[in-house]
């Protein structure tokens, strides 16, 4: 299992996240590509970085949200959103083109990446940019009990789908993420966060706010680098695997 961050989600002057600090103990990063967060600078230095530390590249689409960071759900036409989405990995795949870097995977960022794995139109729409763009790029979305709506679009559209986890955050019995609005949304307790992974591991559950064990494939675990201490989990994660 592989650990990933969002990461490249500076913008100007404005600066968000400690990707130099994060980024040395995963294996994926998800770099932001303009909509949401990032700028040219921001991206062509997000790539940079990631060849210094050799890890994946994906690309971290998103609404046109900078005020709301792209956590909003926005009133778009599927057809709005298989460009954009299109748009804005083409931008990344430049940087990484300039930069001599491989762009492996595609990761929806927060209300695009909700609302696709909540109406399978959304995410079809999504993974037809990722096909019309290149088919080899693998397409990350979020593991859930029942993935075979999102595994049917993937196998027409010639797409391998990337499994998510999120490390701390909450779940519901369907394995949907808790809403952050919901009480107990995150686990901020690092031992709970460890538990979960070596569960996750050792035999493939995951579980939920209301104690439930849940079965969820998991080819990837979502940390983050917001802070020192979302830093300090990412280390601790890296050691107990």
């Amino acid at each position: 299992m592989k650990l990933n961050c969002d990461a490249g989600e500076s913008f100007g002057s404005w600066k968000m996240g400690l990707d130099e600090a994060v980024l040395p103990y995963v294996d994926m990063a998800n770099f932001a590509c303009g909509f949401h967060a990032g700028d040219p600078q921001i991206m062509d230095a997000s790539i940079k970085l990631a060849l210094k530390h050799n890890i994946q590249i994906g690309a971290h689409p998103a609404y046109p949200d900078l005020m709301g960071f792209g956590r909003r759900s926005m009133a778009c036409s599927l057809d709005e959103i298989e460009t954009m989405v299109l748009y804005q990995v083409g931008a990344l795949y430049a940087f990484c083109k300039a930069n001599g870097a491989t762009l492996y995977y595609v990761k929806p960022h927060g209300g695009l990446y909700n609302d696709m794995m909540k109406d399978v139109r959304i995410f079809k729409a999504v993974a037809r940019a990722v096909a019309r763009f290149d088919n080899t790029l693998k397409l990350m979305i979020l593991s859930m009990v029942d993935t075979s709506a999102y595994d049917a679009i993937a196998c027409e559209l010639g797409l391998e789908l990337l499994y998510e986890v999120f490390a701390d955050r909450a779940y519901d019995d369907n394995g949907l993420l808790v809403p952050r609005s919901q009480k107990g949304s995150v686990i901020h307790e690092s031992e709970a966060v460890v538990a979960r992974l070596k569960l996750l591991q050792n035999e493939g559950l995951l579980e939920t706010l209301s104690g439930k064990r849940i079965a969820l494939k998991a080819d990837t675990l979502c940390v983050h680098g917001d802070n020192e201490a979302a830093v300090k989990l990412v280390e601790l994660l890296r050691k107990s695997m």
